[in-house]
């Protein structure tokens, strides 16, 4: 048996580069891992980077975790996440129970990421909020959201111009966390009433805390509760409606941030008391993003309400608020802060 062998020709140095053959490695993706993706792509997806993820299933692990590995259960890592892309895009419930053991069990940390007046010290907050426009001694702002959710059975006492809601009362600081949540009452309930009957109105009329709550019309002035002037007269009412809505806005920002970050609190489709716990476990969410500095959605301008103006001012609560105008609002000639303030 012979063997043919045939010389080829020589190949100009030139010709062997562009004949060169590269090879491409293939990287196999382990599609069963969560986290086997990009940085962008994570975030995009659940609205946490790789590092928010893994803290929050170490938070979350004691809860969520599987007591078996039979018949293939999800990880810790996958229930998370299942759970991170219902809150973000807002898409049926494909893992019902495992989303709602995470749900549940951020619950358990309402206490830890959401506190009044903040994790900062009161002094920071109040020193945060009169940097924005000047008014002092405020702690918190305020008002209510309503979350839209499918029609219960029963009487329509959710209905709110035919569409069933939730009315969330939420508070927060000059840094936009959320240090208080109130999320039980069907969207036909007035902000007024809701903040009369919370815990937190409850510690305010002890004297549990030392500052002012501000937010609109909608509610009534109390010593602890500034609103605007109905009908401002030109001059020192005027700022001061001025700067309250300046820094008021802090909780419509607030109400902004976390509807962009999860879209599920457009409408949810589940049941009024679950319903409840999701925006709970979205405001733990919030928080937990914010200070981790996780990166900021696109705020959407959120419309006002158009509730009924609160006439049942108190009178210690026109006072307080005549005393701030007078001490903060009123400028003087010889004032150093008249001819830069007097405008606003």
């Amino acid at each position: 048996m012979s063997c043919l062998f045939v010389r080829e020709p020589p190949i100009a140095k030139g010709a062997r580069l562009i004949r060169r053959v590269f090879r491409i490695q293939r990287i196999l993706r382990d599609r069963q891992d969560p986290l086997a993706q990009r940085d962008n792509v994570l975030i995009e997806r659940y609205r946490f980077s790789r590092e928010g993820i893994i803290y929050l299933t170490n938070l979350l692990d004691p809860y969520v975790k599987s007591s078996t590995h039979r018949s293939r259960a999800l990880t810790t890592a996958q229930t998370v996440c299942f759970a991170l892309r219902f809150f973000a895009s807002g898409t049926f419930l494909v893992v019902c129970r495992s989303i709602r053991k995470v749900y549940l069990a951020l619950k358990h940390f309402l206490g830890v990421f959401v506190v009044f007046p903040s994790h900062l010290r009161p002094q920071v907050v109040k020193q945060g909020f009169f940097s924005i426009a000047g008014f002092p001694n405020v702690i918190g702002t305020i008002d209510c959201t309503h979350i839209a959710i499918k029609a219960p059975p029963g009487p329509n006492e959710g209905d709110r111009k035919g569409v069933h809601s939730i009315n969330v009362q939420m508070v927060c600081d000059s840094m936009c966390h959320i240090t208080n949540v109130e999320a039980k009452w069907p969207g036909s309930v007035h902000d007024s009433r809701i903040f009369r009957e919370s815990g937190l109105c409850t510690l305010f009329e002890r004297g549990a805390y030392d500052g002012i709550l501000l937010g609109d019309r909608g509610y009534a002035c109390i010593q602890y509760f500034m609103t605007p002037f109905p009908d401002p007269n030109p001059g020192p009412q005027t700022r001061y409606n001025a700067a309250l809505a300046r820094t008021r806005a802090r909780i419509e920002m607030s109400f902004g941030q976390i509807k962009g970050r999860f879209q599920c609190l457009k409408s949810l489709r589940v049941a009024p008391d679950r319903a409840c716990d999701i925006i709970v476990a979205c405001a733990v969410l919030h928080n937990i993003a914010t200070i981790r500095k996780e990166r900021t959605p696109v705020v959407e301008v959120q419309p006002d309400d158009d509730l009924q103006p609160v006439h049942l001012d108190q009178p210690s609560g026109r006072a307080a608020r005549d005393r701030i105008v007078q001490h903060n609002f009123e400028y003087k000639k010889h004032d150093k802060t008249y001819f830069s303030l007097k405008f606003i």
